[in-house]
């Protein structure tokens, strides 16, 4: 139900949601001296240690109310976002802005694919045609990216596996959400996913010190920004609108993440590669309008 007209805030956390999110990819391009896997680290594990006061400030002693059935969904949910934030940094450090943007949104399409296989949920029309549009794209992409410049095909994978991790662990958390609180939810995920990212950091030989000033800015500003400020406000409006709506609407990512790019980072794009992200942000929004909202409105997305 929506009920966006009965909160003056819903519009303005919006805005707010997709601009922060927005700012993620460029916040990562600019942690040029740091491995994907310690900038990963760093985002998850600061915002955990921001998140876990906060929330139990809020919560108190409920925020660790969990069903016992739940926890091992909850582990699991923090391998998958692990896994999705390690996939999607990495493919910025090999391939545009734009390409892995535009590419790792395409999780809505994994979900409608993984809902038929394991919920035989019926698969409509739109949702098959959404399929075909985004492949479209996904293929335009590819050809613009393999003749462009080395490893640019790596990153564009890269993208899309992380695209997969995230449908994952939205599902997960389709089995979840409606007997946990958002915070509760959110809360182990993060330390779980927080601590899998640093332990691979560390088994990988890499040190969370040595890196320039800038990049430990570029580090608490991701954790603020897009995971903790960007999410939080988009899943707030999920209190008043419909999660269809809040998916269409961070559609806008691709578009403020590419042009921030441009803007600040000198990136080019290719006119293949308009084409192709147009076509996959329309595969996109044919897939989210298709289906009902993959997760319930209250309380809100697990991301």
């Amino acid at each position: 139900m929506d009920n966006s007209g009965r909160h003056p805030l819903v519009l303005p956390a919006l805005v707010v949601g997709v601009l922060a999110i927005s700012t993620a990819a460029i916040l990562i391009k600019l942690c040029a001296d740091a491995p994907a896997v310690v900038i990963a680290a760093a985002r998850l594990g600061l915002a955990t240690l921001i998140l876990v006061p906060t929330a139990t400030a809020i919560q108190g002693r409920k925020l660790w109310d969990i069903p016992r059935r739940h926890v091992k969904h909850l582990i699991l949910a923090g391998v998958f976002m692990a896994a999705h934030f390690l996939f999607w940094i990495t493919s910025l450090k090999h391939t545009s802005v734009l390409s892995s943007v535009v590419i790792v949104t395409t999780n809505p399409i994994f979900v409608g694919i993984a809902s038929f296989l394991l919920f035989r949920e019926r698969v409509g029309r739109r949702l098959v045609a959404a399929i075909l549009v985004a492949g479209a794209g996904g293929a335009l992409i590819a050809l613009s990216d393999a003749g462009h410049e080395s490893g640019s095909l790596y990153g564009d994978v890269l993208a899309l596996g992380g695209a997969v991790m995230a449908s994952s662990y939205f599902l997960v958390g389709r089995r979840v959400r409606g007997e946990v609180h958002f915070l509760s939810y959110i809360t182990p995920v993060y330390a779980v996913s927080a601590v899998i990212l640093v332990s691979v950091a560390l088994l990988c030989g890499h040190s969370f010190t040595g890196y320039a000033p800038a990049t430990y800015l570029y580090f608490v500003l991701l954790a603020v920004g897009p995971q903790l400020v960007g999410h939080s406000a988009l899943n707030f409006s999920l209190r008043y609108v419909s999660a269809t709506l809040v998916a269409i609407v961070v559609l806008g990512e691709p578009i403020g993440s590419t042009i921030l790019a441009c803007l600040l980072l000198g990136e080019s794009v290719t006119p293949w590669q308009v084409a192709g992200g147009g076509l996959i942000l329309a595969g996109i929004f044919l897939a989210v309008r298709n289906r009902p909202p993959v997760l319930p409105p209250e309380p809100g997305a697990p991301d």
